[in-house]
Formats: structure tokens, C-alpha cells, sequence
């Protein structure tokens, strides 16, 4: 019975708290539908292309930015593979215990 008015009295402690912040969130004028756009001023090559891809079609952009970060993945682990090899360490014979 003890733990449960504690918790109560905490639940309610955080609540109280918390209260104020939530009200002020929630007022101020109604605003307009938020524009994302990338400055491209002063933008040359790889970085043009991937702001301007950003500006014209989100979709497109998701995807390269994924396949991008899946090549930069596998390459970066194939070379930490190799590195790891060349000081001594091989790690494709390791035992997996259960």
C-alpha cells in the first residue's frame, strides 16, 4: 500500500510539473504549412546535385541517401576486415559459443 501512494505521489509530482511546459506549447497563432528547402547558393558538384535532388523529389533523394549509406556500410566494413587482418587479427574463424 506504502509503494503504491509513493508512486502515486511521484506520478502526480511529475505531472504537476510537466503541466506548465505543456500549456505553453499549445498556444500562439495558428502558423502556415512548413517549406523545407536547401540553400544551394555557393553549392558545386556531388553536394549541387544532392540539394537540388532534396529540393525537387524527396522520394529520390531517400532513396540514394539509403543506398549511399548501404555502400559506404559494406565498404568501410570490408576495409576494417582487411586492416584487421593485416595486424594479425582473424576474425572469420571465431567460434560462436551458445
Amino acid at each position: 500500500m506504502i509503494k503504491r501512494v509513493k508512486f502515486l505521489a511521484v506520478a502526480l509530482g511529475v505531472v504537476m510539473c510537466s503541466m506548465p511546459l505543456a500549456l505553453m506549447a499549445g498556444g500562439g497563432e495558428k502558423q502556415g504549412k512548413l517549406v523545407h528547402v536547401a540553400d544551394t547558393r555557393g553549392l558545386t558538384g556531388f553536394n549541387l546535385y544532392f540539394a537540388d535532388l532534396y529540393n525537387t523529389n524527396r522520394l529520390l533523394f531517400t532513396l540514394e541517401a539509403i543506398g549511399l549509406t548501404v555502400i559506404m556500410g559494406v565498404t568501410l566494413g570490408f576495409l576494417m576486415d582487411k586492416l584487421v587482418a593485416m595486424i594479425g587479427l582473424d576474425l572469420s574463424k571465431r567460434d560462436v559459443k551458445e
